[in-house]
């Protein structure tokens, strides 16, 4: 690692002081709040609006930052060129150090200027078509100008490919040999980057490559990267370390990306970063000058004997209990909480429009489902694969849903290669079952075999790849993060099989229970105190299924050709006689069925038939309603 003298460089004299070294926040979130447009070339704002960027250079000065970052992020040949504007590069990266200059030379401070670099835009081989050297190429282009006009040093920030990040510092030492460089990279919400590089090889990487500060910036927020620089440093113990966080992860709200970390959250952080042995502090995404004041007065106002206790402390012993390698889901979360889950049923289309199952989850959303099950080839017909469906639930209608897993039709090879695909899709529940055999839909003379029965599949999920190995034992690179339900029939044929096949499952891992629908509650609930009576108290959430009958011919179906499904004559003769009401009368029962096993359950798992999944909210609204 390089390793210029502090008395010849502004950024490392102050970066060796007692303290650490304070820097900005975002410049894009700035630039947007002052009405340049997401689409626009914010780069070139350094030329069009100068005086946009230097009020927000003024802003973080006077918030206290001792370094700002020029507005050159994107300032590279490849992006400009979107813009077109690729050969004004030189022009672009030196008005912006220009008016970094002419700022901090007006506040009268002792600030360094870091000339800002970000990725290309574009992926170099073997991942993409632009070769390592082009791409040094290009870093130099950029890197040359910003040295010329006088830097104090390099960021080169939010990267994502260690191969990428190296050809940047390469181009830098080429170029600019006596500048310092920090060199940061980003990370997704399993702690590693895109190209799935965990903080310590990350570390390793950057202080071969030459690095002068080893930094972690953008990723998830102040959290997430406080695990991650504890981890960097312990990789590389010797080296000086750079943190910027996002102010969490973002959201959108009525069509506007925010941020939900506070100011106050960030001083608190601030010390923790410190603690942990950060040299270079600031923010990314989403601060303002606002986090950077609060930042400050943080770190001018500690007392180094305050480690030993108080707020740093909590912080870290929070970070701590939070270490696992992705944050739980939203429905892990809930149910955690205790309070009374509805979970919906979703059959995937035939064909390949999605506009009816993106409308129907979105009226489920809105009447106040937790969750959405989908289904995988019910009764054994063709339709499109629930994985995508499920990625595109959670994309568009911002929903958690639960991927139904069968083990038939699946040899082991499948069955881990679907698992990957599922996890890489961002779906991280799933629902195991034996599934339906093929002999009763469309291709009856379909495979039908399985390596795995459900226990088993639960047992692999929770055992091997959620610790990071496959059914042979070698590595997946990570571990993956699934929670696990399984299948239960509260009416029986044979009771003490049922219990048997229950305990194997609740041994393997099970994190939640999905029943088959029920008519009747009182069966039901006597089967479910024999369990606990047992196996001892169940201590996984049971979601009880409930189907709203449709019509007369609809009951009398479910009764008399469905496996496992027992309506009451009762149910049939009030089906029967309510005419053309019948499809309210169905809803009604469901409503009865839910006010009484509601207080021994923990929610319920709603099937609706025929895609009728307006029923289905009006059932929602009614179990809300009722609290």
């Amino acid at each position: 690692m390089v390793q210029p003298s502090p008395t010849h460089n502004l950024f490392l004299s102050l970066l060796h002081g007692s303290r650490p070294l304070l820097a900005d926040g975002a410049m894009g979130t700035m630039l947007h709040a002052c009405g340049i447009g997401f689409d626009a070339c914010f780069d070139e704002v350094d030329l069009s609006d100068p005086a946009c960027v230097g009020s927000i250079h003024r802003d973080y000065i006077q918030a206290g930052a001792q370094v700002i970052k020029t507005n050159t992020f994107g300032a590279n040949r490849f992006k400009l060129a979107r813009h077109g504007m690729a050969d004004r590069v030189a022009e672009i990266n030196r008005a912006g150090v220009e008016l970094a200059r002419r700022v901090v030379m007006a506040s009268f401070k002792q600030v360094a200027i870091a000339g800002d670099v970000g990725p290309l835009g574009v992926r170099l081989a073997p991942f993409g078509r632009v070769q390592p050297e082009e791409a040094r190429e290009v870093f130099a282009e950029q890197i040359a100008a910003l040295a010329e006009a006088g830097v104090d040093l390099l960021l080169i920030e939010t990267m994502s490919d260690v191969f990428e990040v190296r050809e940047a510092i390469l181009a830098a030492r080429q170029v600019a040999p006596s500048l310092p460089v920090v060199a940061s990279m980003t990370f997704t919400r399993d702690d590693r980057t895109l190209l799935g590089d965990d903080p310590a090889k990350v570390a390793h990487g950057l202080a071969e490559a030459g690095a002068d500060v080893i930094g972690a910036n953008c990723s998830g927020g102040p959290a997430q990267l406080l695990r991650i620089l504890k981890q960097m440093r312990q990789a590389e113990p010797n080296g000086l370390f750079s943190v910027m966080p996002n102010a969490g992860w973002p959201e959108q709200v009525g069509g506007r990306i925010m941020y939900p970390a506070t100011p106050e959250y960030f001083g608190d952080y601030a010390l923790a970063f410190w603690q942990a042995g950060a040299q270079l502090i600031g923010g990314c995404c989403g601060t303002t000058p606002q986090h950077t004041e609060v930042m400050r007065k943080a770190i001018d106002t500690a007392q180094p004997e305050a480690w030993v206790n108080g707020l740093s402390l909590s912080i870290n012993e929070r970070e701590e209990a939070s270490a696992p390698a992705e944050a739980p889901t939203q429905f892990a979360e809930k149910l955690a909480s205790g309070r009374f889950i509805i979970a919906a049923e979703m059959d995937p289309p035939r064909g390949l429009s999605t506009h009816k199952i993106v409308a129907g989850a979105s009226l489920l959303a809105e009447a106040g489902v937790d969750v959405i099950d989908v289904s995988d080839s019910p009764m054994a017909r063709m339709r499109m694969s629930p994985w995508a469906v499920c990625s595109l639930i959670q994309r568009e209608v911002h929903l958690d849903t639960v991927l139904h897993f069968p083990t038939r039709g699946r040899n082991l090879l499948r069955v881990q290669g679907d698992l990957l695909a599922a996890h890489a899709l961002g779906v991280r529940n799933v629902f195991v079952v034996m599934g339906d055999p093929t002999s009763i839909g469309d291709y009856p003379s379909a495979m039908d075999n399985y390596d795995l029965v459900p226990s088993g599949l639960i047992k692999l999920i929770k055992q091997n790849f959620n610790v990071g190995v496959d059914h042979a034992g070698a590595t997946i690179g990570q571990p993956t993060s699934f929670i696990v339900g399984c299948a239960l029939n509260l009416l029986p044929p044979d009771p003490a099989k049922e219990i048997k096949t229950l305990a194997k499952k609740l041994s393997a891992g099970a994190d939640f229970i999905l029943t088959q629908p029920i008519f009747d509650s009182r069966p039901a609930m006597a089967f479910l105190q024999r369990i606990s009576d047992e196996l001892g108290p169940l201590k996984i959430p049971v979601l009880v299924g409930i189907l709203p009958l449709v019509n007369p011919r609809h009951a009398a179906f479910l009764a008399h050709e469905v496996p496992g499904i027992t309506i009451p004559n009762d149910i049939l003769q009030r089906m029967a006689e309510s005419g053309e009401d019948s499809s309210k009368t169905g809803i009604n029962i469901a409503i009865e069925l839910v006010e009484q096993i509601r207080p021994q359950i923990n929610g319920i798992y709603l099937m609706p038939a025929f895609s009728r999944y307006d029923a289905s909210a009006e059932v929602v609204e009614a179990v809300r309603a009722g609290h």
